[in-house]
């Protein structure tokens, strides 16, 4: 191996990854957070038990909060009954869990998220999106059912976002997946498209709804994968907290002024 690669390999051991679960199947990235601003989440749902439940000590241990998608009825169980210590937040619409020792300090971000939904079967992926966004400290805003076949739905809740002063939008849809368009032809701030696999048929399973929003004609429209509600949300807290830090430097100047 050259120098180069001996220095990256040297450099990327220091980062802290605990290693557990059953036959040393887990890796917790454990400075992700730090190291990124955006925790580790744990998709439990194609996971070994395990392997979930060592996953979510590593991080309990190391960070004091673990964050959990798509959470099965056993393994939710499990984690209430071994972390009797923690608080427990359960988000049902979504299956997450959050588990925070007495110790965790929330972050404050500053940002403010707003979250739309095209129609409420859309809410479970969409509050994935909310909850990764609140835990990275961000205030969200979040509007549900107001799709383009009701697009009269959409104006009181644009009027709230433009009101607060939202950041970024995150944008939920299946079907035609049509209303990320439509938001990012109206405001003045970054929007996140979410396709959910919601739909009939052909393109049903959230492909039509992808499509559309990549052939977008609405210039700051951005497309995550479908049903990637924990991506969505991490890129919206990103956005966010970087535009409040942002704010908050420019205060002091303009007090000056």
């Amino acid at each position: 191996m050259s120098d180069d690669l001996d220095a990256l390999l040297a450099g990327l051991s220091g980062l802290d990854v605990h290693v557990t679960g059953q036959d040393g199947a887990v890796r917790a990235d454990i400075g992700r957070e730090v190291r990124t601003g955006v925790p580790e989440v744990i998709l439990a749902d194609r996971k070994r038990l395990p392997d979930a439940l060592a996953a979510t000590r590593a991080l309990l241990d190391g960070r004091g909060r673990a964050i959990l998608s798509r959470v099965p009825d056993e393994l939710a169980e499990r984690l209430r009954s071994e972390h009797a210590d923690c608080r427990i937040e359960w988000h049902e619409a979504a299956r997450m869990l959050v588990l925070r020792r007495a110790r965790f300090e929330a972050p404050n971000g500053g940002g403010i998220v707003g979250v739309l939904t095209a129609g409420t079967s859309d809410i479970p992926i969409a509050q994935e999106a909310a909850v990764v966004a609140t835990e990275m400290g961000c205030r969200v805003l979040s509007a549900y059912d107001v799709g383009v076949a009701g697009i009269h739905r959409l104006v009181a809740p644009l009027r709230e976002f433009r009101s607060v002063g939202v950041d970024v939008i995150v944008v939920a849809a299946g079907m035609d997946g049509a209303l990320p368009s439509v938001v990012s032809g109206l405001v003045d701030v970054p929007v996140i498209g979410l396709p959910t696999p919601i739909g009939y048929g052909l393109g049903g399973n959230g492909i039509a709804a992808l499509l559309t929003m990549l052939q977008s004609c609405a210039p700051g429209l951005t497309v995550v994968n479908i049903g990637n509600g924990v991506g969505a949300g991490a890129t919206a807290a990103m956005i966010a907290n970087r535009v409040a830090a942002a704010r908050a430097a420019a205060r002091p100047e303009a007090a000056r002024q």
